[in-house]
């Protein structure tokens, strides 16, 4: 949703809950607030409609499939071409964005070890059409992941 919707302190709470646990009983969010489960549901519901709550997903252990190794991969590109779409399809990228300043795209890729991200690198962000440049930062240590949103404002 890209415009500035108004939220009242229920739907807030509502979110707040299901950011923690997404998969928390309607009913158990309803006692939560003090509100009838099928009250809680339609609003629940309506945020889906909107497109405020864009989905369910269960967050994996990378470790237990030996996808430990996290890199951000900088892309220069030379003249006006769209990537976007290619990129998103490499196996290991994990979040694509086009960004401004001097590289024109940023990825968050997860591999198995450095002679993948190698292969990676040569393989599927070097061999596009129109890369002119590309670079990567290898993550030593993850200190804080998470895709909550602050509701505090």
């Amino acid at each position: 949703m890209s415009d500035s919707r108004i939220f009242d302190d229920i739907d807030l709470r509502i979110l707040e809950i299901l950011q923690e646990k997404a998969r928390i009983p309607n009913v158990e969010v309803a006692r939560q607030i003090g509100m009838a489960p099928s009250a809680v549901l339609e609003r629940i519901r309506k945020l889906e409609q909107q497109g405020v709550i864009q989905g369910y997903e269960v967050r994996l252990d990378p470790a237990h499939f030996g996808q430990g190794l996290i890199a951000f991969v900088e892309l220069q590109i030379s003249g006006a071409i769209d990537i976007g779409p290619q990129l998103s399809a490499i196996p290991g990228a994990q979040e694509v964005f086009q960004t401004s300043g001097t590289n024109n795209y940023l990825c968050k890729v997860r591999v198995t070890s450095l002679q993948e991200l190698g292969r990676c690198l040569r393989d599927d962000f070097a061999a596009l059409e129109g890369v002119s440049h590309v670079s990567a930062r290898i993550v030593l240590d993850t200190l804080k992941e998470t895709r909550k949103i602050s509701l505090d404002q």
